[in-house]
């Protein structure tokens, strides 16, 4: 199957100020990442805040360019494809519904917004587009002249997807889309989702720091931790039988993934994975989870290889 989306060997850091006197610093937030996304895959992205995964999705669709490394979109260099051909290609879903719609515009003309910056058919045709983009997603035609402040978190969610389908991308990059949701709107949602990659063959790139979101949706699902992929393994894999350390924290932190979103085990508490060291504590040439890592030794002084312990199945660890 071909790629709809690859990363290699792709790398981001910013200039930032630090200390009282504004020293400038150059921060890494992804570090040499290597991923590619099948035509019609789902693959989900975890890891804590602060990892690198809202940066990997930027660069996904352009947003932002990479420091070094290429993207590649349905085979072509991201950088090389023509602007105007894009939004067509590619489209995000942002984690907050609210912030990212214009508030001085109704739904149906931000719905319909990209529609008209493309030229594509006349108002009676984008109008009759937008009214079938907001029924794709359970909304009706009365909600077009509704204003975002008038929706639920859920409904402007809901909008916000079907603005994202209305040039007919085949990529959806989905960064946190139902974290800002209550936990009874969020299996709504992503069941949207799910029907629309499966009515639409759509491929997503779904990012979230929630394990049993992930889970809910995604055929592989890819650990990120200090900008670096630590572990990727199809879904099932990765949950029955985790091999990287980092992973197995992550898990043992999180509700079951198997349940409904957002909830846990008759009689269980959610542990927590150890706390973030300050930045820089790991030395430079060793793996990046040394601080944290429970299962440590000599061997992590040398930065681990990305290899391929079994078919489909990735890890960064040594001990793997």
């Amino acid at each position: 199957m071909s790629a709809c989306l690859e990363f290699i060997d792709v790398h981001k850091s910013y200039r930032v100020r630090r200390g009282v006197l504004g020293t400038r610093a150059t921060v890494p937030a992804v570090n040499g990442v290597d991923l590619a996304v099948a035509q019609g895959e789902t693959v989900g992205l975890v890891g804590e805040s602060g990892c690198g995964k809202s940066t990997l999705a930027r660069l996904a669709v352009s947003l932002e360019p990479p420091t070094s490394g290429r993207i590649r979109l349905e085979g072509n260099d991201l950088w090389e494809i023509p602007q105007a051909r894009l939004p067509g290609l590619a489209q995000m879903i942002f984690q907050d519904p609210f912030s990212s719609f214009d508030p001085r515009m109704a739904i149906g003309q931000s719905v319909g917004e990209g529609l008209l910056a493309a030229n594509i058919g006349d108002k009676r045709s984008r109008r009759a587009r937008v009214l079938e983009l907001l029924d794709m997603v359970g909304l009706s035609a009365s909600h077009a002249g509704r204003y975002p402040h008038q929706f639920s978190g859920g409904q402007r969610q809901r909008a916000a997807i079907a603005r994202a389908l209305a040039l007919t991308p085949k990529l959806i990059v989905c960064d946190e889309p139902v974290s800002a949701l209550d936990v009874s709107i969020q299996a709504q949602v992503l069941n949207i989702l799910e029907d629309l990659k499966n009515q639409l063959g759509l491929t997503y790139l779904f990012i979230s720091h929630d394990l049993a979101v992930v889970s809910h949706l995604s055929d592989r699902v890819a650990v990120m931790y200090a900008g670096q992929l630590m572990e990727l393994a199809p879904s099932d894999i990765l949950y029955t039988a985790p091999r990287h350390p980092y992973t197995r924290m992550l898990l043992a932190a999180a509700p079951d993934p198997k349940a409904r979103p957002g909830t846990l085990r008759p009689g269980e508490s959610r542990q927590t994975a150890p706390q973030r060291p300050a930045a820089g504590q790991a030395p430079a040439q060793a793996c990046p989870l040394l601080p944290r890592c429970p299962e440590a030794d000599a061997a992590c002084a040398m930065a681990p290889p990305w290899q391929e312990i079994s078919p489909g199945h990735f890890v960064r660890c040594r001990h793997s």
